[in-house]
């Protein structure tokens, strides 16, 4: 038996590793799914989409659960064998590796942003784009639609999930960046709402 040349253990053993870095990718995201969906497209209107937004934000907000510095309310599993468990997103993302996240990262970033079906409040969605372009069109351009802006996607998000954010940004619950800070807190619960309905409009 003629021996095995290195060349071609190294193309196993590496074919090997890629496997078991997608079957791990794959088990993760679908941890992720019951929450967020497939593909990250949630259909739960307490939860926001993240298919599609980009790998940097993905990556930066699940460091932040990791070490917990990303605020985390109490919240339960939408599906799957733990479905109804209470959990948080720091516990969540607590034993994950730094390739664990590249992965879901990337994974995430590849995928389409899905934005659900709304019925915003029409009255306000004029205000909340006067709002959106004097105080927030610098970080998160073209109505907060541009994935590349590292901001996340504001543009279609679900409406009860970004209004319960700007409440716990109201209330100073969730730290937000101080570039950000300067512009919320002048805001106030009228602007927020018509944020909101803004943001909702996006079909």
């Amino acid at each position: 038996m003629k021996p095995v040349s290195i060349n071609v253990l190294r193309t196993v053993l590496g074919a090997m590793t890629m496997y078991a870095f997608a079957a791990s990718a794959a088990d993760l995201a679908e941890n992720c799914a019951n929450c967020h969906g497939k593909d990250g497209a949630s259909t739960e209107s307490s939860v926001p989409v993240i298919g599609g937004m980009s790998a940097n934000y993905i990556g930066d907000a699940l460091k932040g659960y990791k070490d917990s510095s990303r605020y985390c309310p109490e919240t339960t599993y939408k599906a799957g064998d733990k479905k109804g468990t209470k959990t948080t997103m720091c516990a969540v993302a607590k034993d994950l590796a730094p390739t664990d996240i590249s992965a879901l990262a990337t994974s995430f970033a590849g995928k389409k942003f899905v934005r659900p079906a709304q019925s915003p409040n029409a009255a306000l969605v004029a205000k909340g784009k006067d709002v959106h372009d004097a105080n927030c069109e610098k970080c998160h351009s073209e109505g907060g639609s541009v994935a590349s802006d590292d901001a996340g996607i504001l543009a279609g998000q679900w409406s009860p999930y970004l209004a319960q954010f700007f409440k716990e940004v109201q209330s100073g619950q969730r730290q937000v960046p101080k570039k950000m800070k300067v512009k919320t807190d002048p805001l106030s619960s009228a602007d927020f709402d018509a944020l909101v309905a803004y943001y909702g409009s996006f079909k």
